[in-house]
């Protein structure tokens, strides 16, 4: 794979997205897992389809519209979840049927034969071209300069929201910022690993750095270098055995997870048995 690296231009863009789609994960990974909005961020990702569905349907590139459709949920879901008035897992699971459903609806919309949607549902690394490049880097600039900036504010609403909002952390505008970061990282992923598979790249890496670290920053570069290994991994395994990347970097990601708890739980009863 190395000398085809070298050779042949869907290879460079596919490490390249492997690589933006990592950063992103190892920051906003550890977030999500921190504040327990997995789920949450699993409606998100599956409301995209709907504007994956009306891109195609209105002509304009579908990426944009699972972009604007995640942004939708996730403020919606935000403002629903912070007003109290609906349990968010219930808003959570409407959510993401009403986003599966449109995507379907506006699909079966479009005259002629319907498009192939695999590469959105499952992820096509290999196809991705200059112009999804362009997007991702930006989204990817975008979350690290927010989190950079606002670092020591993040740190404090992870660690206690309420003691944070008495010190005078606006804790509402970072749970909103919180939520389209998520929307951003969703588009950024599917390219790489699509709708259906997003959760996993977004918390395996995040969760695996957990296990190694408690240290907020350590887990967030742990997380990052832990997705690179993942994403180059699956594409290595994915080239040589002619699989399907995105499905590969999945089931690499989520087997290392799994080894990685069972290593330090043989671990902690050690250290209890010697004590």
């Amino acid at each position: 794979m190395i000398e085809a690296l070298f050779k042949y231009h869907f290879l460079q863009n596919a490490v390249l997205a492997g690589i933006l789609a990592s950063i992103v994960c190892g920051i906003i990974g550890v977030i999500i897992i921190e504040k327990k909005l997995v789920m949450m961020s699993g409606g998100i990702a599956h409301t995209s389809y709907g504007g994956v569905g009306l891109g195609y349907l209105l002509g304009f590139e579908p990426i944009i519209g699972a972009f604007i459709f995640s942004i939708c949920a996730a403020l919606g879901i935000g403002f629903i979840k912070r007003k109290g008035k609906a349990n968010s897992d219930v808003i959570i699971g409407l959510f993401w049927s009403l986003g599966m459903a449109l995507g379907i609806l506006f699909i079966a919309l479009m005259p002629g034969y319907p498009p192939d949607l695999s590469s959105y549902l499952f992820g096509s690394i290999l196809s991705v071209t200059k112009a999804d490049l362009n997007l991702t880097a930006s989204l990817t600039v975008i979350v690290i300069f927010v989190i950079f900036i606002l670092f020591n504010d993040w740190k404090a609403y992870l660690f206690d929201e309420e003691f944070a909002y008495i010190k005078g952390v606006k804790t509402a505008f970072l749970e909103y910022l919180l939520l389209i970061l998520i929307a951003m990282t969703v588009v950024v992923l599917i390219r790489v690993v699509g709708i259906i598979l997003v959760l996993a790249l977004l918390t395996a890496p995040a969760a695996t750095a957990a296990v190694l670290t408690s240290n907020l920053k350590k887990r967030m570069i742990y997380a990052i270098l832990l997705g690179n290994v993942f994403c180059f991994g699956g594409l290595w395994i994915s080239y040589e055995i002619n699989a399907a990347s995105g499905a590969v970097i999945v089931i690499l990601s989520v087997i290392c997870c799994l080894i990685a708890y069972a290593v330090r739980s043989l671990y902690d009863k050690r250290k209890k048995k010697t004590v």
